[in-house]
């Protein structure tokens, strides 16, 4: 059964992986559909109770998907509960204004999920009517809907047997089946995803879809496997080779970029000034103070000196009150902050452009990235 599932999608039946892969099926009979329903058993006995397995909308299982993008279910379950509670359709969410989408994401990072979020309701409500497309080609059309959400929709929704492919997937099956590709190569990934496609069955792919998810997610984890307590334990390479460690294979590592930020923070009384964040770099369309940014750590009277609008104040330099430095983490970033609180009489007009003064009413509605969210706690000031 999987060799003509594989040839039917035009799969290279002769290669090392391959040949290797139906052995090891051959050798339980119908191997794909005894991989899918050990995974569906385990399921049915073990998974969480989450709300987006209550139900099959597909307007609340892509909001799901969309904000578990890189955050663990922990995180994301509040978000989840907030979003649904103020925007409990896609018309809701289509017509609520970006500043306030945003805030309510504030604290999940990647906030061009947040802003596709707002684009692709748009679409669904304003090209097709309010309802999701239902198969997986017309869904992966949506703005930012890739493979994998595509695949999650089109599966759980309305039963199409398409294959998710996550961090989850890519691990339970190069253990189970030994794929020892590097899955940061797309030819890699291309094997991932035939195989994948293979084993999802027509009768039930959601809750197959869901399973092996589930099962990376607890019991085939990145470190501590529980491969004792696993229901594929038996046939499983990793655990026969001790390869627990070595799979799945990535041999890509990005070096995380410093990048040196000293904010600078007018304050007016009880107002303070901000702008909103509008070239394309993190946090795009979320507020913050001025900034001026180095390649590595300087004094504050060289950052003054250095930044044409800034140089006036390096007159008053012992009047200005800085902070220690707040380290701020992000995927291929790390942000090395200080925050300059300017209190000093100054002209308005001689501010920096961008500036606008906000009261701490104002403050709170604004969506703020975590690291200015940090800075205002810290003073007291929200």
């Amino acid at each position: 059964m999987i060799e003509k599932k594989l040839r039917d999608r035009k799969v290279n039946l002769q290669s090392p992986i391959m040949k290797s892969i139906l052995k090891k099926t051959d050798n339980q009979g119908d191997g794909s559909r005894y991989f899918s329903e050990k995974i569906v058993e385990w399921y049915h006995a073990n998974h969480r109770k989450l709300p987006w397995r209550e139900t099959r909308d597909p307007y609340r299982i892509w909001l799901s998907e969309v904000i578990l993008q890189q955050t663990r279910v922990a995180q994301g379950l509040p978000y989840y509960l907030r979003f649904v509670s103020h925007y409990p359709s896609v018309y809701a969410l289509a017509s609520a204004p970006e500043e306030e989408v945003l805030r309510h994401w504030q604290g999940l990072g990647y906030y061009t999920r947040a802003r596709n979020l707002i684009r692709c309701a748009k679409v669904v409500v304003n090209e097709h009517g309010g309802a999701f497309p239902s198969s997986y080609e017309k869904l992966r059309l949506l703005p930012g809907v890739g493979d994998y959400t595509a695949a999650a929709i089109a599966s759980i929704a309305f039963d199409e047997p398409v294959a998710v492919v996550d961090g989850n997937v890519f691990r339970v099956l190069s253990r189970y089946f030994g794929i020892r590709h590097d899955i940061a190569q797309s030819a890699s990934r291309k094997v991932f995803a035939q195989l994948a496609a293979s084993l999802v069955p027509r009768e039930f792919p959601g809750t197959y879809n869901q399973g092996i998810m589930e099962f990376g997610a607890l019991c085939c984890l990145p470190k501590t496997p529980q491969c004792a307590e696993c229901t594929l334990a038996a046939a499983c390479y990793a655990r026969e080779h001790q390869a627990q460690a070595l799979l799945p294979v990535r041999n890509v590592r990005k070096t995380a970029r410093k990048r040196y930020f000293y904010y600078f923070v007018f304050m007016s009384g009880n107002r303070i000034a901000m702008r909103k964040r509008s070239d394309r770099d993190i946090w795009q369309n979320l507020y913050d103070f001025y900034v001026a940014e180095t390649s590595r750590q300087q004094t504050l009277r060289k950052v003054l000196e250095k930044d044409e609008q800034l140089r006036p104040l390096a007159a008053r330099l012992a009047e200005l009150e800085v902070t220690g430095t707040y380290r701020h983490k992000l995927t291929h970033q790390e942000i090395y902050a200080r925050f300059v609180v300017v209190r000093p009489r100054f002209k308005r007009a001689a501010l920096p452009t961008g500036l606008t003064f906000f009261t701490k009413k104002g403050l709170e509605r604004l969506p703020k990235p975590v690291l200015i969210s940090r800075f205002l706690a810290d003073r007291k000031i929200l």
